[in-house]
């Protein structure tokens, strides 16, 4: 019988669905030869530009989000979508996939709903701690669903899960050896401790306000910050915090050795994405959580609950962060005790090999 070797992977949006989907196409390019890999994501969407510069093909849909505060907009959003359920259906009729496996995001509701009445097998990955819609609406049709949470029987049938975890970009696997280098390449001292503050390729508003209202206390500490502020917010913020800063404090709009940054951080503060979640408890890493209000669901701090219930990190909320978090971080930048509980817990959490554990439940459901 011949081993199954055509996939269609559909989703994207942000960051946190668009790298596990990368790894998952090559995880099963590993495991399956002359694997042929499709890609749906939604036009104007960041997975339009990421994917093909991972070597994947893509097409999009012209589909976009309902607008929850204008429902006029909504009329043209329903055309949409249903130009992009024809649109789906004759791609995946096409290109004839052996198995569709959907990460979420817009594209994927389309893609998988015609994969499942086409009776071609659909696997979805759910990368948070609460599903989001489209995942949910699919639960009597999936085969299976790679989870990275405990408890998602709340939103799917039980007999259907699989803890998989979430797959990393493959490049952030910590190396001892790297330290040195990272040291090195940001040109900080490794005799003193090192926060990493990530608020995404974007940037995060509340953490960027955050550092700048404690500036002084950031530049007065013994500690060294690597800043990422995002491209939407960094020329702003460079005129305003320039003048105070020193050589202990690295403002970037984006952090190009995100592998070198992780090696020297002995505390992270980061947003609660499913994503970098997954990278903190692979990497062992303490940190302060503090979930994006601006989010679906509010999943995000349901994500960062999971960890704070087994002390596995700090969360602050996003209408405290400004007042609390530079001086709880600084608090805890210093207890070395704290900080090696937190990289203990974090770590018996991680789920290893993912995007592998997550292609061999493809492999075994693809017709």
């Amino acid at each position: 019988m011949n081993q199954p070797n055509k996939f269609i992977i559909s989703g994207g949006g942000t960051g946190g669905h668009i790298f596990p989907a990368i790894a998952i196409a090559n995880a099963l390019k590993a495991k399956v030869e002359n694997a042929q890999i499709l890609f749906i994501g939604a036009e104007g969407r960041m997975e339009m530009e990421k994917v093909p510069a991972a070597g994947y093909p893509i097409i999009g849909l012209p589909i976009r989000g309902f607008d929850r505060k204008n429902m006029l907009r909504n009329v043209k959003t329903l055309y949409l979508l249903a130009k992009s359920m024809y649109r789906a259906r004759k791609i995946v009729k096409d290109f004839a996939p052996n198995a569709v496996i959907g990460v979420g995001g817009y594209a994927s509701g389309p893609t998988l709903k015609v994969a499942s009445q086409l009776n071609i097998p659909v696997i979805v990955q759910e990368q948070n701690s609460f599903a989001g819609v489209t995942n949910k609406l699919l639960s009597d049709k999936a085969a299976c669903f790679c989870v990275a949470y405990e408890g998602m029987e709340r939103f799917f049938p039980k007999e259907k899960i699989i803890l998989t975890g979430n797959p990393i970009r493959q490049d952030l696997q910590l190396d001892p050896n790297k330290k040195e280098d990272a040291y090195r390449f940001f040109n900080l001292d490794p005799a003193k401790k090192t926060l990493l503050v990530i608020g995404g390729s974007l940037g995060a508003r509340t953490l960027n306000q955050s550092l700048l209202k404690h500036l002084d206390l950031l530049v007065q500490s013994d500690i060294q910050v690597i800043w990422q502020a995002g491209k939407i917010y960094i020329e702003s913020l460079r005129a305003l915090a320039t003048p105070h800063l020193n050589k202990n404090i690295i403002l970037t709009d984006f952090v190009a050795r995100m592998d070198y940054a992780y090696a020297i951080a002995n505390l992270v503060i980061s947003r609660a994405g499913a994503s970098s979640i997954s990278e903190l408890c692979l990497l062992g890493k303490p940190s302060i959580l503090v979930p994006s209000p601006n989010v679906a669901e509010d999943h995000q701090t349901h994500n960062a609950l999971a960890l704070v219930n087994k002390d596995a990190a700090i969360m602050i909320k996003d209408v405290e962060a400004k007042e609390a978090l530079i001086p709880e971080a600084l608090k805890l930048i210093k207890n070395h005790l704290r900080l090696e509980q937190l990289a203990t817990n974090s770590m018996n959490l991680a789920q290893k090999d993912s995007a592998a554990r997550i292609a061999d439940e493809i492999l075994k459901r693809a017709k």
